[in-house]
């Protein structure tokens, strides 16, 4: 994809064909011009648990095309490599990170079951959740550190005076708070003024956003100031908020955004579910509604035609004995889908 020296045109929709093969793509017609000039844009990522490595992979050609990033949202996985892209990590440094990762280490048990080894439902039954999610929680914490990254106060940056004021951060963390029954973007939802808006923790609104109920414990908040709220995946909700950045009608145009959709176009690539028992049935209900919900998104052509969509291999967000062939695979899979959108 060529783009213009003064906007990014994201690419019509040319039929809208799909394409059930690896990294696939919508149809487009790309804008021309006679060069290469690197272009500001938005940034939103869907969630997928282990499969963000493929993330990695299409941003990664995103980087190489002359493409900067001015703000990013993301829900669970989305918000993982979303923060690590916030905070200033470039595609090789994200990958260098996330190839070597062991996943079966965020499976962390409680003390209790340590000792006492407990089935998934008498773990669900006095947990709220199988895992704690502390291991990630640290983990995320410490690579933010790298960079001197810490609280959304770090993340603040200048966007102009038509942004509100509790918007101008590069990064934005979907959770679903289900103590008042809405979706929250962060930190923009943060309105207690106990706990000012830039000295949240982004690894606290990270951890939230990727609590995929049942699986791992709900995670508290000081959101709104008449309590605590408990916040679990913002993927029951929005795993792939395609209109963060949108305009509001009227409103002066920012950036335009692309998207990156960790499933291949419409049915193709569907992952099914096997239910097994209490907790493989909850995590197929998330699965579903979360499909469903982002799948009217899917419905608009413009949607469409700014979103990555890339091949996942029929991987499952949880699968965390996934090889490092499958995520090599992966992070390959986003770089062709990339590859296949800018190019038409």
């Amino acid at each position: 994809m060529v783009i213009r020296d003064d906007n990014v045109t994201p690419p019509s929709v040319a039929g809208g064909r799909e394409d059930s093969g690896e990294g696939a793509v919508a149809e487009s017609s790309p804008p021309t011009s006679s060069r290469l000039a690197p272009q500001p844009v938005n940034l939103v990522l869907e969630g997928g648990g282990v499969k963000g490595i493929g993330l990695v992979g299409a941003i990664s050609v995103l980087e190489e095309r002359g493409f900067g990033f001015v703000r990013v949202a993301g829900t669970s996985a989305g918000a993982i490599v979303g923060s690590l892209v916030a905070a200033g990590f470039n595609s090789t440094e994200m990958q260098e990170l996330m190839a070597p990762l062991d996943y079966t280490k965020f499976r962390d048990a409680s003390e209790l079951e340590r000792i006492l080894p407990l089935d998934e439902g008498l773990a669900l039954w006095f947990h709220e959740g199988v895992y704690k999610g502390d291991y990630f929680h640290k983990w995320i914490s410490e690579q933010l550190a790298t960079k001197d990254k810490h609280t959304f106060g770090d993340l603040r940056t200048d966007l102009g005076p038509e942004i509100p004021d509790s918007q101008q951060y590069r990064l934005v963390v979907m959770a679903s708070d289900v103590s008042q029954g809405q979706l929250v973007r962060l930190p923009w939802a943060f309105a207690d003024p106990v706990h000012p808006r830039d000295g949240q923790l982004i690894a606290d609104a990270v951890r939230a956003s990727m609590s995929i109920p049942f699986f791992y414990r709900p995670f508290p908040l000081d959101v709104f100031a008449d309590g605590p709220s408990v916040m679990v995946d913002g993927g029951m909700l929005s795993n792939f908020p395609i209109d963060t950045f949108d305009p509001q009608e009227g409103g002066p145009p920012g950036p335009p955004t692309i998207g990156i959709k960790l499933s291949a176009r419409r049915q193709a690539d569907v992952v099914q579910h096997q239910v097994k028992g209490d907790v493989s049935l909850a995590l197929a209900m998330l699965g579903t509604m979360q499909s469903w919900s982002d799948q009217m998104h899917l419905d608009d052509p413009a949607v469409i035609a700014r979103t990555i969509f890339v091949d996942t291999l029929g991987v499952n967000a949880t699968d965390f004995d996934i090889t490092r062939e499958v995520q090599a695979q992966l992070y390959q899979n986003g770089r062709s889908a990339a590859q296949k959108w800018l190019d038409g």
